[in-house]
């Protein structure tokens, strides 16, 4: 007959929004061993398998800890109550905890505090829901009220609850029928038990053994302080009387949120095991992609199975569209379904699809190649060309209600490229050869369009170097040091890497920007180069790889989004944290078309 012979989750820590499958691991009549799922609509040799999710509830409340989610609060900041900041992030295990958390957690107490000035009252939409309280620093006795507002969350019950067993103080409701929970705002603070049993198709009756699991306490989804979008002064020293503005802007994001398959144990191992899993990376990165509100997406390090499953259908509830381009495989050799590359996403009520470029390194690779290298040596090329790295390039066109308004009747197209550049960082000419190769497919599409154009993604390359050089200045130094790395001479004559697309990086405008407002964004740039001081922070790194750059004759920066202090992520050692869920940080901004006159 049907037995079960193992019953585990892959994470011991529950976490609110987040889905938790049990591996069930089956024991068929015939004797072999599967993890398929048997249902009563289909059993198998008259047997199939019930499931059940329980929550204990104590007949004392628990709070959960804002700083270490696996701990169980002893004390709550009251200034947060007072604050109306959001109640989740007043409590704390220790007064250690809350003294080595303070830098951070004033920041929470200022940030509040300046909303109420500006604005007068705090916008529910930007902080949550709040309890109000009366007036005080820290309440080290958490009473039964203060801590049941924190677990209700005004949340209704996903099921319906029934009291299937009282021990003590103890009281289990039944959440669940499938093999599948996910928790909700409800079962914070409270352990979960899963059963699994063998059932009688004909019967009814349960049989053999029940399967039981018990987790840890439901920990609340860690919510980072929302990051603002910023006006900035787009037009810089451009001559503003010289440019027609239309009435719409849009938005656009590019963000890498860090592949499943590189996220490792190993390489990331002070993030919590619970916040690098994927279940819960994936509903924590759908949670802020979504919270940008963009217009255009554009992701790097987008796993084939992950774009299918999960990333296409979640975004097309939200309005989106995507379009996707793997990586190719000739280097990789991993399951070919996680295989990552690149998803560009666009609001189908602001855009609609006109076409698509895809840019495959290594076809390019081939091709030099074959131009360039002696027959001898093309070997030896390709192996150092052929990276698998790739590039998805979607011109759109804007509907009707965003068209310029110097002629309402002209179709308003829009060129954006998303890629994702070579790694290595020893592979100096491989990267700005990938780069190179990127915009003279772009400028092809310029010479056969009038098109504003964005180019997008992580180039894995920091400011100053020879591919950020040719984005941001249209040509590479030829005493450029990067340059000195070229054992294949495919970057010379050095007169060649050039380009005509008047590209700008979005966030340079932070630093043309005036205002005692901006001072402390233009201390999140690096002052040389005017790009963000990071996009990407690990132990080991920090820097800036990512970048949003923009045709500058054609387009205009309306708003940034505010840059992130290092200070505020290492308190988490690094990236990827419980509350940032890739390596690397989002960019996002807002532009609006505009026209020159001379080129109307």
């Amino acid at each position: 007959m049907l037995n079960v012979l193992r019953v585990h989750l892959p994470s011991d820590i529950p976490i609110v929004g987040c889905e938790l499958t049990p591996y069930v691991l089956l024991r068929r009549p015939d004797k072999t061993v599967t993890t398929d799922d048997v249902l009563e609509t289909a059993p198998l040799d008259g047997h199939f398998l019930r499931y059940k999710w329980y929550r204990v509830q104590n007949d004392k409340k628990v709070a959960v800890c804002s700083v270490h989610p696996s701990e169980q609060a002893t004390l709550q900041c009251l200034g947060c109550l007072k604050g109306k900041i959001p109640v989740s992030k007043s409590y704390h295990c220790s007064p250690k905890c809350f003294s080595d958390a303070w830098q951070h957690h004033r920041a929470l107490h200022d940030r509040a505090a300046s909303a109420v000035n500006e604005n007068g009252n705090e916008e529910e939409e930007v902080f949550g829901r709040f309890n109000n309280s009366g007036p005080g620093s820290i309440n080290t006795s958490l009473s039964s009220s203060a801590s049941s507002a924190n677990l209700s969350n005004g949340s209704a019950t996903v099921y319906p609850t029934t009291v299937t067993q009282r021990n003590g103080g103890e009281t289990w409701f039944e959440v669940g029928r499938s093999k599948t929970y996910t928790p909700s705002a409800d079962d914070i603070g409270h352990v979960l038990k899963f059963e699994c049993v063998v059932v009688d198709a004909e019967t009814k009756l349960t049989v053999g053994h029940t399967n039981t699991i018990l987790t840890s306490r439901v920990i609340p989804a860690p919510s980072p302080i929302p990051r603002q979008l910023i006006p900035v002064d787009g037009m810089g020293s451009l001559d503003i009387d010289g440019r027609i503005t239309s009435s719409g802007t849009f938005t656009v994001l590019s963000y890498n949120i860090l592949s499943d398959s590189y996220a490792s144990n190993d390489l990331y191992n002070y993030c919590p095991s619970w916040a690098l899993s994927w279940p819960y990376r994936r509903q924590n990165l759908l949670r802020e992609i979504v919270g940008y509100r963009a217009d255009i997406i554009c992701l790097q390090e987008v796993q084939s199975d992950h774009y299918d499953e999960f990333f296409a259908p979640e975004l097309d509830k939200h309005g989106y569209y995507g379009l996707y381009k793997k990586k190719t495989n000739e280097v990789y050799n991993g399951n070919i379904t996680t295989i990552d590359g690149c998803a560009t996403f666009f609001r189908r009520d602001r855009f609609s699809h006109v076409k698509k470029y895809e840019v495959e390194f290594n076809k390019a690779a081939q091709s030099l190649t074959d131009a360039m290298i002696p027959t001898t040596q093309k070997k030896t090329a390709l192996n150092r060309l052929v990276k698998d790295n790739v590039a998805l390039i979607v011109v759109l066109e804007a509907k009707v209600n965003n068209q310029p308004v110097d002629n309402p009747g002209k179709r308003q197209l829009l060129c954006v490229a998303n890629t994702h550049v070579n790694v290595h960082q020893e592979l100096k000419d491989v990267k700005l050869w990938q780069v190179h190769t990127l915009l003279k497919g772009l400028e092809k599409i310029a010479i056969s369009a009038d098109i504003p154009m964005l180019v997008c993604g992580d180039f894995n390359s920091v400011p100053g170097s020879a591919p950020h050089a040719l984005l941001a200045m249209g040509k590479v130094d030829p005493s450029h040091p990067d340059l000195a790395v070229d054992p294949l001479n495919i970057l010379r004559p050095h007169s060649k890497l050039v380009h005509q697309l008047p590209l700008v990086s979005a966030y340079s405008s932070f630093a043309r920007t005036v205002g005692l407002g901006y001072e402390q964004h233009k201390r999140r740039l690096d002052s040389s180069t005017n790009e963000p001081l990071f996009t990407k922070v690990t132990r080991d790194f920090i820097g800036s790889l990512d970048y949003i750059f923009y045709t500058a004759d054609s387009l205009v920066v309306e708003s940034l989004l505010e840059l992130l202090d290092e200070e505020s992520l290492r308190k988490d050692t690094a990236l990827p944290s419980p509350e940032w869920s890739s390596d690397h940080t989002a960019l996002l901004a807002e532009f609006r078309c505009c026209k020159s006159i001379s080129r109307r």
